[in-house]
């Protein structure tokens, strides 16, 4: 897979070319052909972390699927983190875990929570997954203290190398850094998976002064981005041929300061139109106010409660005054990203946080009215972003282009909705558009499924088995139905 001074851009890869890929993928020339659904998962001595836990959780999950196919792809994807993405050791006395996305050897802030995110509900259970998770969770912290606005970090965090497409960035390269691209959700996945963890397991033993002093300088950070009292420090420009790689005078474009959060880029590492993302800010609301819970009861900080608890306060008034919008039917929804001067953009991007993934990351509830009318309008036509195509219809991003649909997007409209028969239909697409590799990609040809982009990106195989545990728990019956009937 190729990687150029574009970043994450991926060229599209037809299934043919995946023999080199982890796993020791095997491409087939249709869905209905998988050499029997041999599993294609490394074998057991070259898998980089394993857990009884898990697997028993695999044949739980697979034993409710009545679609072989189905069932080997969730064999497949949902260990796919843990099978070729982990680095488990120790720094200082403490696990350490540093995990990769997939094909670009670097932790995302993002991608690595969410990668241990399906996981969660087993680590009370399991003893080593408890050590991955304290690893990654003070792994994270040392991240943020060596610099809270880069998005990916390198192993060592002393290196300088930084990513190869990183390294002419006109920005303050800091070692250990991967590449700088400041996104507000990055922060937010910090804390998300901290919370979720010690509520998940009751474990509170990373959470010691490092971890306090990463988590009150992340709610800075964000207080620093609301520019209230200036732009901050952070500045990046990229020489590209992709505008979406660089900022206008290495900020963005002017904005009226209302109390959001200012993001230079978005979840899917582009830069942003207008510098404050609602998604992201929405998110910004929901983690601090869960960074408030966490600080009172284990931190037993209660200026850091207090301090996060206002801002969150804060911001979440500023979206509703300036982050909703009119489309031209006249619907109420709200923007993606707005400048504050009553500018808006009215679009969604298949990664996460979206506005299509704001009940999914728990800042809204599933019924909450404008948040259903927003996800109607970003599956639709309304959503420059929205492709439809003889294989299947979905969300994409400027990321990867037209007609490009992402997985994730269909993953993340299953699990947001109650309607078992979207339900289903998502499964049926995810079924029929993994180009016979048995694991899910970050993109692919709405025409052709064939070709698509990036073999080996674990979020979306974690994200995908995430899906199918939670049917397994809550609508185990679409689990028996047979895909390939009709």
């Amino acid at each position: 897979m190729s990687r150029s001074a574009a970043s994450r851009r991926s060229f599209l890869a037809a299934g043919s070319a995946l023999l080199l890929v982890p796993g020791r993928l095997r491409a087939a020339q249709a869905s209905q052909d998988v050499s029997m659904f041999q599993s294609n998962r490394p074998p057991v001595a070259e898998r980089r972390f394993v857990s009884k836990v898990v697997e028993r959780e695999i044949d739980r999950v697979t034993g409710l699927i009545r679609d072989p196919e189905l069932a080997w792809l969730f064999g497949n994807c949902f260990p796919n983190t843990l099978d070729t993405t982990v680095f488990l050791g120790e720094h200082e006395g403490h696990d350490d875990a540093f995990v990769i996305t997939g094909d670009i050897p670097a932790l995302w802030l993002r991608d690595s929570a969410a990668q241990l995110r399906p996981y969660l509900h087993l680590a009370r259970h399991d003893d080593g997954l408890r050590r991955l998770y304290r690893g990654l969770i003070r792994r994270h912290a040392r991240c943020v203290l060596a610099d809270p606005y880069a998005n990916a970090f390198l192993r060592d965090l002393d290196d300088r190398a930084g990513l190869h497409w990183a390294r002419s960035d006109r920005t303050e390269m800091k070692p250990g850094v991967a590449e700088r691209k400041w996104e507000v959700d990055s922060l937010c996945y910090v804390l998300r998976l901290a919370h979720d963890y010690w509520r998940a397991s009751g474990d509170t033993e990373p959470f010691d002064a490092t971890w306090a002093s990463a988590a009150r300088l992340i709610v800075a950070t964000f207080r620093e981005q609301q520019r209230l009292a200036g732009p901050g420090p952070y500045r990046f420009q990229r020489q590209s041929t992709q505008p979406t790689e660089t900022t206008l005078a290495g900020i963005g474009v002017p904005t009226r300061k209302t109390g959001l959060i200012h993001s230079a880029f978005r979840p899917s590492d582009d830069a942003c139109t207008y510098p404050c993302n609602i998604p992201g800010n929405l998110f910004a609301v929901a983690t601090l106010r869960e960074l408030a819970a966490l600080a009172h009861a284990v931190l037993k900080d209660d200026a850091l409660a207090q301090d996060a608890a206002a801002l969150a306060a804060e911001v979440e008034a500023a979206v509703f005054k300036h982050g909703v919008m009119q489309l031209p039917d006249g619907r109420q929804v709200f923007a993606y990203e707005t400048d504050g001067f009553g500018n808006h953009l009215f679009m969604d991007d298949a990664n996460v946080p979206s506005l299509l993934g704001l009940a999914y990351l728990r800042c809204l509830p599933s019924d909450y009215p404008l948040w259903r009318t927003t996800a109607d309008a970003v599956w639709s036509e309304a959503n420059p972003w929205f492709f439809r195509g003889r294989a299947a219809e979905g969300i994409g991003g400027p990321h990867i282009g037209e007609g490009q649909v992402w997985p994730m997007s269909i993953v993340l409209r299953a699990l947001s909705s109650d309607d078992e028969a979207v339900i289903a239909d998502c499964l049926r697409v995810l079924r029929a558009t993994h180009a016979g590799t048995g694991f899910m990609h970050e993109s692919f040809d709405a025409n052709d499924p064939a070709k698509y982009t990036r073999a080996w990106f674990a979020w979306v195989n974690g994200l995908f088995g995430e899906l199918v545990v939670k049917l397994a728990n809550e609508r185990p019956h679409l689990l028996a139905l047979d895909f390939g009937e009709g």
